[in-house]
């Protein structure tokens, strides 16, 4: 009996040995991630990304291509196809492509280095290895970690959780939340192909354009089609209400002014976009830094933002706003027909 029992108690310490010795340490992972970045040539990755502005939630495809060292492609889709925009680094510099409107945007960045982005596998295990008070748990199929972001203003969306695949290190999920741990934008990938192979031109501006355009259709700016719909900020500043709402008419057709005033004030600017024809592809030399609205790219200077969405112009200007609050006004105009 005592040599039955004897027998069982070592087997159960032979069992949590080989438990412990298949267990990975965070540093064990981290390590895995590090070499798995390194070793990598490129990927492309297929994702969803979910915002959540206002009242309803607003979905976007994303295909990403990376080739080393330094070549990007960021597609960003709405799920109803009604608007795109590219990003695209190549040996010439940063583009944000606006296909409807056949007009790129050229910034001077050193994107994607310079802050968090979701959407990027390398910048993932860099916000992992960086943040060396990183939470890590490891569940039966998932690696997850909770870490600090590195965006330029990160006080609105401080904190991110990433979940990786336990045996391909792919990543699953980025839930990146507010300041109350809410998850604000949500990105689900479905496919991640490593080391991936691409044609030699694969990253050229004019090309990317035109493969965007036969997915989209090209916004005619004709004078039958020079209306839109106001949209309002919801963002919560508290003491901050519309003051006055003006709209003067251009050879564009109307332009929109929003005067919102206390505390802080600040005035958005709206207007029919300019169309460029099919047979000239317009670049424009941006003054700012890229910035990442979710469902826009736009320019940012030390009192403005600047993007394009859905065939209209916009323009955010404030000497009181800051940068955080700013973003956080842009991120807002997304509703139609009501103000805050």
């Amino acid at each position: 009996m005592r040599k039955e029992l004897w027998l069982f108690w070592a087997l159960l310490v032979v069992i949590a040995v080989l438990s412990a010795c298949g267990t990975k340490s965070q540093e064990d992972v981290t390590n895995g991630l590090h070499k798995k970045m390194e070793d990598l040539k490129g990927y492309k990755a297929t994702a969803q990304m979910t915002l959540k502005v206002g009242n309803e939630p607003q979905s976007y495809d994303i295909d990403v291509w990376h080739n080393k060292p330094g070549n990007y492609r960021v597609h960003l889709k709405n799920a109803k196809k009604e608007q795109s925009q590219m990003i695209l680094r190549n040996k010439s510099g940063v583009y944000v492509l606006t296909p409807a409107l056949n007009k790129s945007y050229r910034f001077q960045s050193d994107w994607p280095q310079n802050s968090s982005q979701a959407y990027l596998y390398e910048s993932l295990v860099k916000d992992v290895l960086k943040d060396k008070e990183a939470k890590f748990k490891s569940t039966k199929n998932h690696y997850v970690f909770k870490t600090k972001t590195r965006y330029q203003n990160n006080k609105m969306l401080p904190m991110q959780e990433i979940t990786f695949n336990k045996n391909t290190l792919e990543p699953v999920t980025v839930k990146i939340m507010d300041a109350d741990q809410n998850p604000v934008v949500t990105v689900k990938f479905s496919k991640m192909e490593f080391n991936a192979k691409f044609d030699k031109d694969a990253f050229e501006t004019k090309k990317n354009m035109t493969s965007a355009q036969v997915e989209l259709p090209v916004i005619a700016n004709s004078e039958g089609d020079s209306e839109f719909t106001v949209k309002y900020s919801l963002a919560d500043i508290p003491g901050v209400t519309l003051k006055e709402e003006k709209a003067v008419e251009t050879g564009n057709g109307k332009r929109v002014f929003l005067t919102y005033d206390g505390e802080k004030s600040f005035t958005i600017v709206q207007e029919k976009a300019e169309f460029v024809p099919a047979a000239s592809m317009e670049t424009v030399e941006m003054q700012g830094e890229m910035v990442d609205l979710g469902f826009a790219i736009g320019a940012m200077t030390d009192h403005s933002i600047s993007w394009s969405e859905n065939g209209v112009d916009y323009m955010l200007a404030s000497n009181d706003l800051t940068p955080d609050e700013m973003i956080m006004v842009a991120k807002s105009v997304q509703q139609d027909g009501t103000s805050k």
